[in-house]
């Protein structure tokens, strides 16, 4: 087995790296974005996806899960869940080819992550362990009767101890290492992190408690799904409403549900399995202890110093846009150009404030800082009253610290892949943490904790972004060490785990 550290890394992005990869795409074995059963029975969803209305950028800062009042949750809300998460948004036609864009962010387009259900009985669907099929937001039907006990047994979670549905987020390396080799094992944590931005914005939406719990035992959850971890891999859990106490865990038969190859000549990438396989957790008594160190303290971020500070000025809640999550969700994309125009400094502000308050992470400290394992730095190009430069951003205070003067486009756009995105953007957010000091408290399971609360701020910064008229944004990758030394000093020591982009759309 690898561990983070020695991962992280081996797949670090450097200019010389880049250029002597000779890594060439085989588009004639490229693999499907869909997992397809052969032989499953399936269960219809509603036949209308529910809209609620609800402005975006009312759904996107924590719920902080209140599992404590009972909320069913209905196939429509189902339904609604599973299609704003993982749904087919847009289809278009290119040179005679359909693509199909779906409702969250994905590196490359490649869509490697999948959504299971876990249910008791609800109204309108019998208890069952479901595959989610974004083609027909239809169910593949795993397993008949209610086994949420096995995933209450392998989380010792309070949430999922109460859940009517608890989904399974998990990732098939194959369909992301493609183009993309071993860094696919970052990919799982960045795309199901844009993914799950959505899952929790919708369940606000519709106000049902949700939480995303990343302390489990991997190998229960794995059988429950019939998945070959070295293959694809359950990544978190999210219970969903509350009720009553699920049944006890009981045994289980295993499941080898047959599958449509993904592509003619599917490639393993054993630095992928060893990395995921020396994070797992062997009990729901070893997740607990994980979560509970994991909750004591902020770590892997780093103090404010005396730089200028520009406080932010994020709309109220009477005068934000009012935008539905629905509308917001269906016209996000990933822009391919930017605009040399400044964006409005209120907009900017508004997308930066709603999007780092603090996701709903069983790894989350009660009375944690918005941001508890991963700092926010910018530069800024073109931000109405903000001076080109680069800046940490403070969030429990709002305010932008100044760590240098100048505009600095081509640095920007040297940061990320040398890709004149970053150049262009009005703004580059990097999410960096102090890995080695996560890792020595958390173990490598605090890598994907790191990854995941960059990439789900991240998915939260594009609702947030896509929500006001004017604005676009996207992800970028990104050359790991250099990142780190253009924000030095105050960046030492710490790694790049995100890069979010934004600006007017050209």
């Amino acid at each position: 087995m690898i561990s983070a550290l020695e991962y992280h890394e081996r797949t670090k992005h450097s200019p010389q790296g880049v250029r002597e990869s000779g890594y060439q795409l085989d588009f004639d074995n490229k693999p499907r974005p869909f997992k397809s059963y052969e032989d499953l029975p399936r269960r219809a969803l509603s036949d209308r996806v529910r809209l609620t209305g609800i402005p975006a950028l009312s759904t996107i800062t924590p719920t902080h899960a209140d599992f404590s009042h009972e909320r069913p949750v209905p196939v429509d809300d189902l339904t609604a869940l599973s299609y704003f998460s993982t749904g087919i948004t847009k289809q278009l036609t290119r040179q005679d080819r359909e693509l199909l864009f779906r409702a969250a962010a994905c590196t490359g387009a490649l869509y490697h992550i999948d959504l299971y259900a876990v249910c008791g009985d609800l109204e309108g669907l019998e208890a069952g362990v479901y595959h989610v099929d974004p083609r027909s937001l239809s169910l593949d039907v795993l397993r008949e009767g209610d086994y949420r006990g096995i995933l209450d047994a392998a989380s010792d979670h309070d949430g999922v101890s109460t859940a009517p549905v608890t989904f399974v987020v998990t990732s098939t390396w194959w369909r992301n290492a493609w183009k993309y080799r071993d860094r696919a094992y970052r990919h799982a944590f960045w795309d199901s992190g844009t993914v799950l931005a959505n899952l929790l914005a919708t369940a606000e939406s519709l106000s049902l408690p949700a939480e995303v719990v990343l302390g489990f035992a991997d190998e229960p959850v794995a059988e429950l799904l019939g998945v070959d971890p070295e293959r694809e891999a359950p990544l978190e859990l999210v219970p969903v409403g509350t009720g009553d106490h699920v049944p006890d865990a009981t045994r289980i038969d295993p499941i080898d549900p047959a599958t449509s190859p993904l592509s003619p000549d599917e490639r393993e990438f054993p630095l992928i399995h060893d990395a995921w396989r020396a994070s797992t957790l062997e009990s729901g008594g070893e997740a607990r202890d994980w979560r509970s160190r994991a909750r004591e303290r902020s770590i892997g971020r780093r103090e404010g110093g005396d730089g200028d500070r520009i406080e932010l000025d994020p709309v109220d809640y009477e005068t934000e846009s009012k935008r539905p999550l629905h509308e917001t969700i269906r016209r996000r994309g990933s822009c391919r150009a930017y605009e040399r125009e400044p964006v409005s400094f209120r907009k900017f502000s508004t997308v930066l404030d709603r999007a780092t308050r603090g996701v709903p992470l069983d790894g989350r400290g009660s009375d944690s800082p918005s941001l508890q394992f991963v700092d926010a730095y910018m530069i800024a190009n073109g931000v109405d009253g903000v001076s080109p430069g680069s800046y940490h951003y403070h969030p429990e205070a709002g305010e932008l610290e100044r760590l240098t003067d100048g505009e600095c486009r081509s640095e920007a756009a040297h940061l990320a892949l040398d890709q004149r995105l970053g150049g262009e953007a009005a703004a580059c957010l990097y999410f960096l943490t102090d890995l080695d000091v996560v890792v020595d408290r958390l173990g490598n399971r605090g890598y994907q904790l790191a990854q995941l609360e960059a990439a789900a701020t991240a998915g939260r910064c594009y609702l947030a972004t896509y929500a006001h008229r004017n604005l676009g944004g996207t992800g970028l990758t990104f050359y790991d060490d250099f990142v780190t030394t253009f924000l030095s000093p105050r960046a030492d020591g710490q790694t790049p785990m995100f890069l979010y982009t934004l600006g007017e759309p050209a």
